[in-house]
């Protein structure tokens, strides 16, 4: 198996998300599905909390969430320690989230179309590594420990 990725929606982004997680596959990793969606409906936070505490606690390196703006799961997700989730709409904003902020969970909407198709921006997300340039480094030290400790 390849590597581990979670993935997870509410209902308004249930379709990508499911055709994500097929291309994923494809494109050989172990993909584990944290949606609850049960007759038509799910929140985000239900989704969101589990994937982003899963990521944070290194059970899964990366991750994607899908809801209908999009914003609700990276408010969500945002809240846990050591998650950089990052709402892309394009390409360009996936390979920044990933070589400038090392992004770890990647969120997009379900309902507003990006600008790029939702499987492009994820692979670019995907195969697009961290910099490590120490400016880069610097500023995630910040976001993760804004009182300077």
């Amino acid at each position: 198996m390849g590597e581990k990725i979670a993935i997870g929606s509410d209902h308004a982004a249930f379709e990508i998300k499911e055709a994500l997680k097929k291309r994923l596959r494809e494109l050989g990793y172990d993909v584990e599905d944290f949606t609850r969606v049960k007759d038509g409906t799910g929140d985000y936070p239900d989704v969101a909390h589990p994937v982003a505490d899963a990521v944070a606690k290194g059970v899964f390196p990366r991750a994607v969430l899908l809801c209908g703006a999009g914003h609700g799961m990276t408010y969500a997700a945002n809240r846990h320690a050591g998650v950089r989730a990052a709402l892309c709409l394009s390409v360009e904003f996936a390979r920044l989230a990933r070589e400038h902020n090392d992004s770890n969970i990647l969120t997009m909407p379900g309902r507003a179309a990006p600008v790029d198709p939702h499987e492009k921006i994820l692979e670019a997300w995907l195969s697009t590594p961290f910099s490590g340039d120490e400016r880069h480094r610097r500023r995630i030290r910040k976001i993760d420990h804004p009182d300077g400790s």
